[in-house]
Parts: structure tokens; sequence; C-alpha cells
């Protein structure tokens, strides 16, 4: 049996894939967290093969803390499972040493099925990921923003995009404006803009939004 363990900040998420592979006669989820820290004790806890991730996970800061698990834990394979952008994250996800990555509008059978290729040894992207990657090789320098963004910066951005301020955005989040503030002014400066209409165009350029 391949033992996975769900990583999403989701119940609705978990329990589907839960009750999917309940009679399953290949994969068994031995663990289903709803954020970073309990991710990482359910791997010191258990033996997992599988970890399917969502990017978005409450705790997890960027793809430099699922580098970090892949080599704490270099026997559990990382399937990244999120409504981000390929092009936003793959690319250096893959240089990280993710196995796939999964849009959440795949069907059930498709996670089924990566799941077992990637216990399998199989690494799982998309072409129009391997062609960023090409872009990103030639030293494109439109494509190499993406890679700069934390998890919380692209979720101020995409609040910025559906008009909110930073006061609603603060609210939202649980976090002081003036922190709101510092997010917007980083995300500026990463993506080389000087005001928010250029920000977000910038972004909606490279799918990010």
């Amino acid at each position: 049996m391949i033992k996975v363990c769900i990583a999403d900040n989701h119940p609705v998420v978990q329990h589907g894939i839960k009750s999917y592979f309940n009679n399953s006669n290949s994969i068994e989820i031995v663990a289903s967290v709803n954020d970073f820290n309990s991710l990482q004790n359910s791997l010191q806890s258990k033996s997992i093969d599988v970890i399917v991730v969502d990017i978005e996970l409450e705790g997890l800061s960027s793809i430099r803390d699922i580098k970090s698990l892949i080599k704490e834990y270099p026997d559990s394979k990382i399937i990244l499972f999120t409504s981000v952008s390929e092009k936003m994250y793959a690319p250096t996800a893959i240089k990280a040493g993710v196995s796939a990555y999964l849009l959440k509008t795949v069907s059930l059978k498709e996670i089924e099925t990566t799941i077992i290729r990637v216990n399998n040894g199989v690494v799982i992207f998309s072409d129009e990921v391997k062609k960023t990657i090409e872009e990103l090789k030639k030293g494109k320098k439109s494509d190499r923003l993406f890679k700069k963004l934390s998890t919380r910066e692209i979720e101020v951005l995409r609040y910025l995009n559906d008009g909110k301020k930073n006061k609603e955005i603060a609210q939202i989040l649980g976090l002081d404006e003036k922190t709101i503030s510092t997010y917007k002014l980083r995300l500026l400066a990463k993506l080389s803009v000087t005001n928010l209409v250029d920000l977000l165009n910038k972004a909606k350029s490279l799918e990010i939004i």
C-alpha cells in the first residue's frame, strides 16, 4: 500500500480525497492535515510515501519550505496540489525536487494515477511547464519574476486584483494594515513596477492572478 498524507487548508478537499480512497487496494490515506506544522509532525511520527500538499497551506511560507521537507524526508515524494498557476511555481518546484504539480481542476482519478506514478519514481509536469523551464534557461527576464513571490504575497496580490483596499485585506487576513502595505511594496519591487495598475497587469501577464 502507498501511504499518503493530504495537506490542505480545506476540509472539503481532504474529505473528498479520503472518501475516494476509502476502499482502495493500493493507496491508504494515513494522515490528513490543514497546516504546515501538523504536516511536519505527521512526517516525524508516520511512514509516508507520498505527500499531496497545497502550496497555499497554512504556515507554508514559500517553496523553500517544500525544499526543506524534501531534504529532511528524501523518501517521501511530494505532489503540489493547488489552484495557483503552473507558471507561477512549477519550474521552481521542479528545481526543489517536487515530483508532480497538479491543479485543483483535475479529477480524483488523475490524482490516483499521479500518486501511483510518483511513488514509482516518475516526475510529472505539463508541457507548458517544460516550455517555461526552457525559457528560464534562456534567461528570459519576464519569466524569472514568478519564483520570487511568497504564498502570502500572492494572496495579497489576489485581493488587490479583486479591488480590495489595504485595510480590507488586513481585516480578511488578520494582519496589521502596515503589514499589507509592506507586502504591496515588496510586490512592486519584485515585479519591477511602480504602481498598482502596472503591478496587476504584470501579474496577469505572468498568469499569477
